[in-house]
């Protein structure tokens, strides 16, 4: 037996409930993990509220990331006491996900945890921290240096927000980071921000082009805020675009991109191919120490406050990371 939290619907509700589930009711799968630490998103939230259409497949383990060790493998890419993360492959949503003591999945899903980290430390970082990871190489595969100016990164009270920043200051960069949340500006400073926006001097609608200032863009919110993002970045800077939370729309204009060069990179961190995965968690096991990563992981609570904590974090009331320890 081992302990899960279901979400199963009822008529047109979401109900989620903690239950003691048997193996038999895992899913399929080369590889038996037991998972030792899992993470709170903000998909995962959406997917307990019932708030979005998150969940393809009922009933559901909801969790898009998780660490653990091997249990059973039929896979030789893994073995039993190995070490493993999961991100993204649609787990929470199609398949049954991390929010539980035990999860089943396709061998192709997973990655070897970097040995210098711990299952702890793997799901502080979590999907955030991975997602930041894979703009940060995507600003700099694309050519964006130190030197070449200011970074703005949005939403930068939430975990890619809070990673990126983190990621960003190491590197050297000068970051500029944007939160609806101006009482949490020192501790966005403390992560690296040299200096803190308020939002709303991007969430409306803005001309079209705008005065140059980011040579390099970190955007996990999207709408109005991605379009005024881009219509200020600097001739031949570089926006990457990994998330939704303020809109899935882009009211924008070609203006950026044929008249300044910009370029605007999407970055998606759930079917991202094993190379690029494997090369974002080295490199995060690299730049992160252990305090860095305390820095921004807040809270750890066992699978009965994430239904609680699921509100919270959608109503924008949680600061930095929520850990997940299912053994609690």
């Amino acid at each position: 037996m081992f302990k899960a939290l279901l979400l199963q619907q009822e008529g047109k509700e979401t109900v989620a409930s903690l239950c003691e589930l048997e193996d038999s009711h895992l899913p399929e799968g080369d590889v038996t993990v037991a998972v030792e630490y899992s993470t709170l998103n903000y998909k995962d939230s959406l997917a307990i509220t019932g708030r979005a259409p998150v969940v393809r497949t009922w009933p559901m383990v909801p969790g898009i990331d998780f660490a653990g060790t091997v249990l059973e493998s039929g896979d030789a890419r893994f073995k039993k006491g190995e070490r493993v993360i999961l991100n993204g492959w649609g787990v929470g949503e199609t398949r049954w996900g991390g929010l539980a003591q035990k999860a089943r999945v396709p061998a192709s899903f997973l990655v070897s945890m970097p040995k210098s980290l711990t299952s702890r430390q793997a799901m502080a970082i979590g999907t955030a921290g991975y997602t930041a990871m894979l703009c940060v190489q995507a600003l700099e595969r694309t050519g964006v240096r130190p030197g070449d100016g200011e970074v703005l990164v949005t939403g930068a009270n939430g975990g890619v927000g809070g990673f990126a920043i983190t990621i960003l200051a190491r590197r050297g960069y000068r970051i500029v980071a944007s939160t609806g949340r101006m009482d949490e500006a020192q501790r966005l400073r403390d992560l690296g921000a040299a200096d803190v926006i308020s939002r709303d001097t991007l969430s409306e609608k803005g001309k079209p082009l705008q005065k140059e200032r980011w040579a390099g863009v970190v955007d996990s919110v999207g709408g109005h805020t991605l379009a005024n993002a881009c219509a200020s970045t600097r001739y031949g800077g570089v926006v990457a675009a990994c998330g939704l939370a303020q809109s899935m729309d882009f009211p924008a204009t070609v203006a950026p991109f044929i008249l300044r060069g910009v370029t605007l990179v999407g970055v998606d961190s759930v079917n991202a191919p094993y190379e690029r995965r494997l090369a974002a968690w080295e490199q995060l096991a690299h730049d992160l120490d252990a305090a860095a990563i305390a820095g921004v992981a807040d809270q750890e609570v066992g699978l009965d406050r994430c239904v609680e904590l699921a509100g919270e974090l959608l109503a924008g009331r949680v600061k930095g990371r929520v850990i997940v320890n299912p053994n609690l």
